[in-house]
């Protein structure tokens, strides 16, 4: 396995970074301006982005796109897209925005559209099934920076896939909220090392002190550890059987999940007070964090390895 990203991946990954930089929600009272998230989604549905499965792309460069994405807090529909187009690939013709669906309880009626803003139709895949519903009326939920809606009707068969297939479609979607989890991570710890160097007590920048130097180095680590376990994964999406990468993915979701918790909560404690507020941002990378935890949830009980 070569982890070393070719010059295409770099550039992919410089323009996701800017994008989300750019037209990215800067402050909480920003995530609701309806003129950003018009320019935001523009932005994003002139990339071609959310067809890259269907352009060829690997499971490396969708997780570039998607932990840009999460770093930057790209409240426009990505991850649910660029999903359903791995299992729809390239339609004869436009008919409305797609994204996917999960199983919920019964209250949703059985079904959960997820990143769904703006989207018509929502994929479930279920036994080797692919499933098309429509999208309902939106739904309340901890992120703000992504819509869940409720399926209208009953879901119907558009289509099978093998296990391998459907074992390949999983692992990229994990592989997918992973990544997006990375991203997170990555900006709730630029958000605490920004801060830290301008917040001054006792005369001096509080990250000059090691009881918050320390914490903030440890969340670097976790970074790159958890860069180190997605790539992996990543790259395992297509160049494995479909069985070893879900095992791969699975063992990069528990470890991104707990790590980017973890980095969030420093986030938070390093901001003190400040940190508790709504209007610091660190909260929203925490909800966001929580959110594509438990979309395609793993547990310890699914991978035979031990993580402390």
């Amino acid at each position: 396995m070569d982890v070393r990203l070719t010059s295409e991946q770099r550039q992919l990954r410089d323009a996701a970074a800017k994008l989300a930089s750019d037209l990215g929600p800067g402050s909480v009272g920003e995530l609701g301006d309806p003129t950003r998230l018009a320019r935001l989604e523009k932005a994003v549905d002139s990339t071609g982005w959310r067809a890259l499965r269907s352009d060829g792309a690997s499971g490396v460069e969708v997780a570039l796109v998607a932990e840009e994405f999460g770093r930057g807090l790209v409240d426009v529909p990505f991850l649910g897209p660029v999903l359903a187009d791995d299992l729809r690939g390239q339609p004869d013709e436009d008919t409305g925005g797609w994204t996917i669906a999960v199983e919920v309880g019964a209250r949703f009626g059985g079904h959960r559209a997820v990143d769904a803003r703006d989207a018509e139709h929502a994929l479930v895949v279920a036994d080797g099934a692919i499933l098309s519903g429509a999208v309902g009326e939106l739904l309340p939920g901890a992120d703000p920076t992504r819509v869940d809606a409720a399926l209208t009707g009953a879901v119907q068969s558009i289509g099978e896939l093998s296990a391998e297939q459907a074992a390949q479609w999983h692992a990229l979607a994990l592989v997918a909220t992973t990544a997006d989890l990375l991203g997170a991570a990555r900006g709730a710890q630029t958000l605490a090392v920004e801060y830290a160097k301008i917040r001054e007590q006792y005369g001096h920048s509080i990250g000059s002190y090691q009881a918050v130097a320390h914490l903030l180095a440890e969340s670097q680590a976790l970074i790159e550890g958890s860069i180190s376990v997605l790539r992996h994964a990543a790259w395992a999406v297509d160049e494995l059987p479909a069985a070893e990468a879900v095992q791969a993915a699975r063992i990069a979701k528990l470890y991104c999940a707990r790590a980017a918790r973890t980095i969030c909560e420093t986030s938070i404690q390093v901001h003190g007070g400040i940190g508790n507020t709504w209007e610091c941002l660190a909260h929203i990378y925490l909800r966001r964090v929580l959110t594509s935890t438990e979309l395609f949830p793993v547990s310890l009980e699914e991978i035979d390895l031990g993580l402390s």
